[in-house]
């Protein structure tokens, strides 16, 4: 009796288990296995189910406001979140330089030039701050930009799986070409500029070389700086606000060190910046073990480091033209900070994930403007 029920018992779960194993039968079984107790026998059997009824639900489409088909052609062109997924290999390689972070590379550039002290609204002064702007912003950043999201395509597989590289959208090869392609063109740019600027030094060449070094070691191991929170942010932030101010200035003037000084203060400012975008991708950090200060600190915490760094870096900067002699320009920087912190508590403090958008939108035109208004004091 005892074989006789084993026997049935095997027999069945071997059956059950073939039977979800195999596809041709998955379509009419996939399912709990059922037990049932009678005063003779054991009976175990698999219980018909149509798969459909357990099929995992998953969305069709990425959300719109990830991205997907129903994304925003706009967003797709300036690489940011939302952007609708494209098929045109221009399109997507114009995504990967993200042209929505080039405008502070350009602004600097600009606050550079105001700097100097040297700039003309000549022909020749503006074509040069043209192409300056062409290689900070589309060649180098472009070239940041596209290395940086080829070593975070692990992370953006988590936060953005809809993004062109983890998409499969754009094939390896053709984003390590789009790399040196970038990098060589912003190189050749920056010593075009040294000729033409007359510099017996290739200052400005010298510069791109040594932010382009700094873009590599910020994504790539072994460094990787932005997997620590302090250093990467900081790294960004000087990127963006101090390397072309340097340039702008070279070109046209003479970079001095109390102006190299300022501005690598006022990058602490740009470290408050980074720290905006890292919100979005605490997830994706914490599962790859990146330090982003939202994931060491915590989101409360971070914000608060977040708007800290940017606030007092700014009065800072206000004492220092103080103390320098501009006491109007400082008052000019104090009141474009004010509108600053009403948007932080606006915006930014209530939900630093929700709101980074409105919020940098909304306060950053007014840290640019303080920017320049610094530039035009140390010209003066």
């Amino acid at each position: 009796m005892a074989s006789a029920l084993n026997g049935v018992l095997s027999i069945r779960l071997s059956d059950a288990s073939w039977s979800i194993s195999n596809p041709l039968r998955t379509s009419q079984l996939a399912s709990p296995i059922s037990v049932s107790f009678t005063p003779r026998r054991l009976v175990v059997r698999a219980t018909e189910t149509d798969t459909n009824e357990v099929k995992a639900k998953v969305p069709d489409k990425t959300p719109a406001a990830a991205g997907g088909s129903s994304g925003s052609s706009i967003n797709q062109i300036l690489g940011i979140k939302g952007a609708k997924q494209e098929t045109d290999k221009w399109k997507i390689r114009v995504q990967l330089t993200k042209p929505v972070t080039w405008p502070p590379l350009v602004w600097g550039v600009v606050c550079g030039a105001a700097a100097s002290g040297n700039f003309h609204w000549s022909l020749d002064d503006m074509a040069k701050a043209l192409v300056c702007m062409l290689m900070s912003g589309p060649c180098l950043t472009g070239y940041t930009q596209t290395l940086n999201d080829w070593y975070d395509r692990e992370i953006d597989a988590i936060n953005e799986p809809y993004r062109p590289i983890p998409s499969g959208a754009i094939s390896e090869f053709e984003v390590i070409t789009q790399i040196w392609v970038l990098l060589l063109a912003g190189l050749g740019l920056a010593g075009l500029l040294d000729v033409w600027a007359g510099h017996d030094v290739p200052l400005l060449f010298y510069l791109a070389v040594g932010g382009s070094l700094l873009s590599y070691i910020y994504s790539a191991p072994p460094l990787k700086l932005k997997q620590n929170g302090w250093i990467g942010n900081f790294a960004l932030g000087a990127s963006y606000i101090s390397l072309p101010w340097w340039a702008g200035q070279a070109l046209f003037g003479t970079l001095t060190p109390d102006i190299i000084v300022l501005t690598l203060l006022y990058s602490i400012a740009g470290l408050g910046i980074a720290i905006v975008n890292d919100f979005k991708s605490v997830e994706g950090d914490r599962a790859l073990g990146l330090q982003s200060l939202p994931v060491a600190f915590g989101t409360e915490t971070a914000k608060w480091i977040c708007v800290g760094a940017i606030d007092v870096t700014q009065i800072s900067v206000a004492g220092y033209l103080l103390g320098g002699g501009k006491p109007y320009y400082a008052l000019a920087l104090l009141g474009l900070i004010i509108p600053q912190v009403f948007f932080q508590f606006k915006y930014f403090l209530k939900d630093p994930v929700k709101y980074d958008v409105k919020y940098q939108a909304s306060a950053q035109p007014f840290l640019v403007l303080g920017l320049l208004v610094t530039a035009l004091a140390t010209s003066s």
